[in-house]
């Protein structure tokens, strides 16, 4: 049926808080027969009701907002629904990049190569537009690693004047630089000569024991079990921040935003401080165990929200560092933990207790698991940015319903 042409909002009825139209004040604003609006109510598209008093059904005046913005014809505002992406797959409580299983990965590449492959780079950059050298950030005496990440990565976009190239070569040998110094401004703990990786340079920043192969090598597996885990909180606001065209620095930044909270980077300090009161419990793991859930579903650290029955980063983790031997307490303190949940819904440990046993393992300082996550993860922004650079651009933009009140006519 032909619409007619819509007309202003005419004026509503207000009740309990609420505007209201009837039914023919909504056939004018959207342009359509009365006939049209008891169709869309009966298709669920439309929700009508009554007030004691008032003849005939009444519609909320957001509802017929929403519905004349969802079918009026006009150049689409860019909501995205669904963010079609060629980098990360989570399926069947397993994790895969680009196709491979990410815990093979983990123990047979380096982190810088398994960052090639998210990017899709060839890893042979000239670095002709890398990141600008800076000075490390000074921060308060109760900073956090993360906060220098944070404070680093806003330096390095503000030192550099080509910033806002996206070309893929360009933001590659940006990123690796940001990764660089992210690591390298970090105050070192242990005075060791730890070679040239990202896990090797990492190491000496983080844990006072010494940086023997193995363990290097589960630091490299604990950066690459983390670098990406498809559309998390972080990835979906970098991704934004490239649709917006923002420099990979902003696009880095705006994942450190979401990152910062006890939801999603926090969420492994969380794990941490509780694995370690399970440690210190003078009674035992099993006691501290149960002691919490008594009060608790799960404890930091377990189930969630995509794997059913494990979690694929955690199990290679923990199995890594089992096989390092030592750390007997610790996994321990794990065993108690993966006890005591076990027979609950989506009772298993996931990423976040396996990194903190292994931060706690190595003595490494409180912030460590936070700090390794935060540096993974910037790799999986990145993929996500460069892939987002080639979208059309400004494509998020979901609408907002109004529910306020109505402005007077």
């Amino acid at each position: 049926m032909a619409r007619r042409h819509p007309h202003r909002w005419p004026t509503a009825m207000r009740h309990d808080g609420r505007d209201y139209l009837t039914t023919a004040q909504v056939s004018r604003a959207l342009g359509i027969q009365p006939a049209s609006v008891y169709a869309y109510v009966s298709r669920g598209h439309l929700e009508s009701v009554r007030i004691a008093g008032i003849r005939g059904s009444l519609f909320a005046v957001g509802e017929v907002e929403a519905l004349r913005r969802r079918t009026q014809r006009r150049p689409p505002a860019g909501v995205v629904e669904r963010i079609r992406t060629e980098i990360t797959l989570l399926d069947d409580d397993h994790l895969y990049y680009r196709g491979r299983d990410v815990t093979e990965l983990a123990f047979a590449a380096d982190f810088l190569e398994v960052v090639d492959m998210l990017w899709a780079t060839t890893g042979t950059g000239a670095g002709r537009d890398a990141a600008p050298a800076i000075t490390p950030p000074t921060l308060p005496g109760t900073g956090r690693r993360l906060d220098g990440i944070r404070v680093t990565v806003d330096l390095l976009g503000a030192a550099d004047e080509f910033r806002g190239r996206i070309a893929t070569d360009d933001v590659a040998d940006k990123a690796k630089g940001v990764i660089d110094a992210v690591v390298d401004t970090m105050p070192v703990v242990a005075g060791y000569d730890t070679g040239s990786t990202v896990a090797q340079r990492l190491w000496c920043r983080l844990s006072p024991m010494a940086p023997t192969p193995r363990r290097v090598r589960l630091l490299d597996a604990a950066l690459i079990l983390l670098a990406d885990h498809d559309l998390a909180a972080g990835t979906v606001a970098a991704r934004v921040a490239a649709s917006a065209r923002g420099s990979i620095y902003a696009v880095i930044s705006a994942g450190l935003g979401a990152f910062d909270g006890p939801l999603h980077g926090g969420a492994t300090t969380l794990a941490y401080e509780f694995l370690a009161s399970v440690l210190a419990d003078a009674e035992g793991p099993e006691h501290a165990v149960a002691d919490h859930l008594r009060g608790h579903e799960l404890p930091p650290g377990c189930g969630h929200v995509v794997y059913r029955h494990r979690d694929p980063r955690a199990v290679a983790l923990l199995d890594g560092l089992a096989a390092d031997g030592g750390g007997r307490d610790v996994l321990a303190a794990v065993d108690a933990v993966r006890a005591g949940v076990a027979g609950r819904p989506r009772g298993f440990v996931n990423s976040d207790l396996a990194l903190a046993a292994f931060t706690l393992r190595y003595r490494m300082v409180p912030d460590a698991a936070e700090t390794i996550f935060a540096i993974a993860r910037i790799a999986g922004w990145v993929a996500h940015a460069i892939e987002e650079y080639r979208a059309p651009r400004l494509r998020f933009r979901p609408e907002g319903v109004y529910t306020g009140v109505r402005p007077a006519t």
